[in-house]
């Protein structure tokens, strides 16, 4: 059996890195196979390769699950930037230029971020760089984590009160807790009002998975007070129409909050934390330039504070 040089091997590398990648991104050979517009049987073999010129193992395989071995994920973490870099080379040397004038941009975000957070730098970007395909995804906290992980979107804008060990969470914009009630509701006078004014009322809140609403039943068990919710509504907007509609009072971002709105506002910072909104990456995750760009435009200094994070995590 003739021996292959190895410069062959070294050609094939990089096919057989991105095959890796994709798989371990998803989770999936097939999924990766999709991703990568090839066969199944052709992502198996690479993969298989790359494991017998490794002589390790990459994946434990379980039925139709796969799993990262240790090795693989060692082997993962050193690959995946070096596969994204490459992937977008193009692009990287175009923005070293300064002709950032393609490609694609994928922010993850929820609704309240892509409505009252996201719209003032989507247009600048937009219009510095009308070439570049912006795509907004409006998930959960927990989708857009997802998301990030399996590489579908270049980073999310948006809250977190926990932040898992693999990301990293940079806050830019803070905001205050705010009690709503219609203009004719007992309340609606009120400059201030306790914890213990506010238990008698029916609250309006977001759905109960959301974070809003354990922050809302943990401040209220911290001082022993007990609450009723009496409607269950999705997204600040629908919560406040129906606020208007004297339905009952809620507990707010403030960042929902414009001149138009027709409800009562009361600060609720003596009882509840502020709510901070910022960027969220994954780390050691190759940013393209033009993820890099646009987030330079919603916080100047980003880079700065984590770049050593970034790149070291």
């Amino acid at each position: 059996m003739t021996k292959l040089p190895p410069l062959y091997y070294k050609q094939n590398r990089l096919k057989q890195l991105r095959a890796f990648c994709h798989t371990a991104r998803s989770g999936s050979i097939s999924l990766a196979a999709e991703s990568l517009y090839l066969s199944q049987p052709s992502v198996s073999l690479q993969i298989q390769a790359l494991e017998r010129e490794m002589g390790i193992t990459l994946f434990e395989r379980r039925g139709p699950q796969i799993k990262l071995t240790p090795e693989g994920d060692v082997l993962y973490q050193l690959s995946d930037p070096l596969v994204e870099g490459i992937d977008k080379l193009q692009e990287s040397f175009a923005a070293a230029y300064g002709k950032l004038e393609d490609g694609e941009l994928n922010i993850a975000a929820g609704e309240s971020t892509i409505l009252y957070i996201l719209p003032a730098p989507i247009k600048q970007f937009a219009d510095e760089y009308p070439k570049i395909r912006l795509k907004l995804h409006n998930v959960t906290g927990r989708d857009g984590m997802s998301m990030l992980r399996a590489d579908e979107a270049d980073f999310a804008v948006g809250s977190m009160l926990e932040v898992p060990d693999d990301v990293i969470y940079r806050p830019i914009f803070t905001y205050n807790p705010t009690l709503i009630t219609s203009p004719d509701h007992p309340l609606g006078s009120r400059d201030t009002v306790t914890l213990e004014e506010i238990s008698p009322y029916g609250l309006i809140l977001p759905p109960h998975h959301l974070s809003t609403w354990r922050v809302v039943d943990l401040v209220f068990k911290q001082h022993g007070l007990g609450y009723k919710v009496t409607l269950e509504a999705g997204g600040w907007e629908v919560i406040k129409k129906y606020v208007q509609l004297n339905m009952g009072i809620s507990i707010v971002t403030d960042v929902c909050l414009t001149p138009c709105d027709k409800v009562h506002r009361i600060p609720l910072n003596e009882y509840f934390p502020t709510r901070s909104y910022g960027i969220v990456i994954r780390k050691k995750k190759f940013l393209s330039p033009q993820a890099r760009r646009f987030i330079e435009m919603m916080d100047p200094g980003f880079f700065e504070e984590i770049e050593e994070e970034l790149e070291g995590a």
